[in-house]
């Protein structure tokens, strides 16, 4: 891949040499107190994923340096991975199963404090803190020069899950939504874990867990327009400062802001508004009825929001920024906005910019003070993903924005992607199929290793096989998987030689396309990471390999 010109940059999306041995994950069943009680038929989420880069990941001498965290979620399970792009990270992947219980999507929230990493874990019964020592607290050279360190996953055996500290039943409120499909979790500056629901009325309920090393009480509260403030003001307040709900203004998208003494909670809602909340006044500070930056918005409005979603990014000297989707039939829109303080502690929107795209299916998008990167399944379910700056679009009026289409500065830009392996291996008279197969299957970057052991297990007949294997084991295994396969479909004493060699190309060639319907399906990305203090953006996939896409 190549730039071209000033304004114009590409991406090409890498993928990392096969490891020697496939990754292990050590597995921990997770024993939910009081859930074996649980509603047959509990609600079932779409998998997801999600990452965390910590905040020194971008220093030269950190021991954090272009060290990162990613985790997928499927039905009760949840995969924990630290990576390291210098490093190997050992003991370095986690598999958990929460008894009775369906992870949220996109229900991991990590955060980092000078001691510790803080996993935040939400699933439809119950609410999880993890404890896990800080990288620098386990290495304090300042100068990194080990090939390879302890993970902080090292110890994760140690941790008492079932510690009333770090776990809670979520309480069986009045309202409380039981099929919440979006939520939010942080920590306050007391290190108390918050994590945020969605309630069936419109509002946010928040349970609140006190920090690890102090006794308290578990707490939850409901954000409504009930504060003593709002009471006392509502006999002239609008509307929308007061925060009035109806059962179609239920949230679809939950994001969180922590300032100083409080955390700004930004809820995106099927009524297509943007409420702002002030946890700690427990008070909507403001609502943004979105629908005023769409163009065209009389259908819209006569129907709840789907699909809405909502992306936050902060700068230091620029402040908050805010990042919506707006999603309508066979049309999405990207809203970008500046948050501005005005007197008496209110809020408002600064528009900065307006963004339409035609792709179908938006899986993902992530927010920079600069870019946004969105990642789409297209007409044919394949792989979409490009980036924009949308400050080039700062001063275009929103009329005439779907019509920039030959402004360099302003287009989406693509990105790369590692297309499929060839769909037929054409072989000569004179090449051996078997040498053929094999060298197309384990040529490095073709073929994921799970996309080989899944289609392995179905060729086999779904017996049970140690696949925990390295590269070459695996192609040994499969070697002899295909030729006995075929040795026992032979019944005849004696074949010509082109009859054999016919019926040895019909069995790879099976067990060939085995293998693409394995490395397609397993190749879909789930969600975009970026990372901006290194320009490094993951598509996290729903194989356990990670590809990144890097600026050359």
């Amino acid at each position: 891949m190549a730039a071209a010109g000033a304004l114009e940059r590409s991406f090409v999306e890498l993928s990392g040499a096969e490891r020697e041995r496939p990754r292990h994950f050590r597995e921990f069943t997770v024993c939910g107190i009081g859930t074996a009680n649980a509603v047959a038929g509990a609600a079932k989420y779409s998998e997801s994923a999600g990452g965390f880069y910590y905040v020194e990941s971008g220093k030269l001498f950190s021991v954090t340096r272009n060290r990162f965290i990613h985790w997928k979620t499927s039905g009760d399970t949840l995969e924990l991975v630290e990576e390291s792009l210098d490093i190997n990270l050992l003991n370095n992947a986690v598999r958990l199963k929460f008894q009775n219980c369906s992870l949220l999507p996109a229900g991991v929230h990590v955060s980092e404090t000078q001691n510790h990493v803080i996993i935040l874990i939400l699933t439809n019964q119950t609410v999880h803190r993890l404890l896990l020592p800080h990288p620098s607290r386990m290495y304090r050279s300042e100068l990194v020069i080990e090939s390879q360190m302890q993970s902080i996953f090292t110890d994760i055996g140690k941790v008492d899950f079932r510690d009333p500290c770090h776990y809670q039943l979520i309480p069986a409120v009045p309202g409380l939504s039981p099929n919440s499909t979006t939520s939010a979790a942080w920590l306050s500056n007391n290190g108390e874990a918050l994590f945020a629901l969605p309630s069936a009325s419109g509002g946010i309920f928040v349970l609140k867990l006190p920090p690890y090393d102090i006794p308290g009480m578990v707490s939850v509260v409901e954000l409504k327009q009930s504060s003593v403030m709002q009471r006392l003001l509502i006999g002239w307040m609008p509307t929308a400062i007061r925060g009035d709900q109806g059962p179609s203004d239920r949230p679809l998208s939950l994001a969180v802001h922590c300032v100083e003494h409080d955390a700004f909670i930004f809820a995106l809602c099927q009524d297509h508004k943007l409420r702002m909340w002030s946890y700690k006044d427990q008070m909507c500070l403001m609502v943004a009825d979105m629908l005023e930056y769409v163009p065209v918005n009389k259908d819209l409005r006569l129907t709840a929001g789907t699909g809405h979603k909502l992306r936050l990014a902060y700068s230091p000297s620029m402040g908050l920024y805010l990042g919506i989707y707006i999603h309508a039939p066979k049309r999405g829109q990207f809203c970008v906005f500046q948050l501005v303080s005005t007197e008496n502690n209110r809020y408002s929107l600064d528009h900065i910019s307006s963004l339409f795209i035609s792709q179908e299916t938006l899986i993902d998008f992530a927010l920079t003070s600069t870019d946004i990167w969105a990642l789409w399944h297209d007409a044919e379910n394949q792989t979409v993903v490009k980036y924009i700056n949308f400050e080039q679009y700062g001063s275009l009026p929103s009329i005439i924005l779907p019509y920039c289409k030959h402004n360099v500065a302003g287009q989406w830009n693509p990105v790369f992607m590692q297309p499929l392996p060839e769909e037929e291996i054409v072989i000569r008279d004179d090449q051996d199929p078997r040498e053929m197969y094999l060298h197309s299957l384990f040529t490095p970057g073709r073929f994921i290793n799970a996309a080989l052991c899944k289609a392995l297990q179905i060729f086999c007949r779904g017996t049970e096989r140690n696949l925990d294997l390295s590269w070459s084991e695996l192609k040994k295994e499969v070697t002899l998987a295909v030729e006995s396969e075929l040795q026992g479909s032979v019944t005849e004493y004696e074949f010509s030689q082109e009859e054999f060699r016919n019926l040895q190309q019909e069995f790879w060639c099976k067990f060939y396309a085995c293998c693409l319907q394995y490395q397609e399906a397993l190749s879909h990305p789930l969600a975009l990471h970026l990372n901006p203090h290194t320009n490094m953006v993951c598509l996290l996939k729903k194989v356990r390999e990670l590809k990144h896409a890097e600026l050359l």
